[in-house]
Formats: structure tokens, C-alpha cells, sequence
């Protein structure tokens, strides 16, 4: 299985000295979104930036395999809301890097589902050791619920 995508940048006006950050990203789905850099690094502060992607990724994969078990326990999900963080920081050499994301999932059961918050914390466990894109990443992930 793989996947692919397109990055497309080309020349526009800028500052003397400088150059646009500003890029597209165009999916194998066929989706386009417009990106940039972050605005500390001269990006454009209302386009996505790679710090958010990578952030996202690792938000919608935990939730997708939270879902999955939870589909497979038939603990039925009424809605899930994750407001994710993440922080930039220098690591163990000394790079610039994603050092740590904290996910903060909500998860709300459907009408008349109990799930005791021990059952929850192995869910989101299991979540965890079983998400393609943690299992990719060497930072502190953390995850509050």
C-alpha cells in the first residue's frame, strides 16, 4: 500500500531578499489545500503549515483507530472532538523538531452507552499502540482524556 501527493510551489512577488513560503499540496485523493510555512519562519499565517499537518495526521489517525475499536467493542460513538496541541522545540542533537503533542480527545458514547473511564483509558491506549502514524514518530506523544 503507499500513498502520494504533489507539493507545487512557484515564483511570486515578495520582499526584497526574500521569498513566498506560500504552496499548494495536492493529494492522491485529489484534494488541494494551499500551505505556507509557520509565521515565525515568514509563512503565511492563515494557510496550513507543516507543523499543523503533521499535528493533524497524528490527531485524525489516533481517532480513526479509537473509532475502529470502539466499532469493534460496539460501544457506539456519538461524536469525538480533539483539540490537539503541539510544541516546537530543539531535540536530543540539538535540531529544530516537534518535541511533543498532547492529545485533549472528548469522546462522547451514544445515548444510553456507559463506558466506565477505565474502559476509555484502554481504548485510547490501544488507540495509540495501533496508530500508523504514532508508531512513525520518535517524539512525546501524549494523549489527556
Amino acid at each position: 500500500m503507499g500513498f502520494n501527493l504533489t507539493v507545487n510551489w512557484q515564483t511570486s512577488p515578495a520582499e526584497e531578499g526574500e521569498f513566498c513560503r506560500d504552496h499548494s499540496i495536492t493529494f492522491g485523493s485529489g484534494q488541494t489545500i494551499q500551505a505556507s510555512s509557520a509565521p515565525e519562519y515568514k509563512g503565511n499565517e492563515h494557510l496550513v503549515n507543516p507543523e499543523e499537518s503533521l499535528l493533524a495526521a497524528l490527531s485524525s489517525c489516533h481517532m480513526l483507530t479509537f473509532l475502529a475499536i470502539a466499532h469493534l467493542k460496539r460501544l457506539p460513538v456519538a461524536s469525538y472532538v480533539d483539540e490537539a496541541s503541539a510544541e516546537l522545540g530543539k531535540n536530543e542533537a540539538g535540531k529544530l523538531a516537534v518535541t511533543k503533542m498532547i492529545l485533549n480527545p472528548k469522546v462522547v458514547f451514544a445515548e444510553g452507552v456507559e463506558v466506565s473511564a477505565e474502559t476509555l483509558e484502554k481504548i485510547h491506549e490501544k488507540a495509540h499502540a495501533n496508530c500508523f502514524i504514532a508508531n512513525t514518530l520518535a517524539t512525546d506523544i501524549q494523549i489527556k482524556y
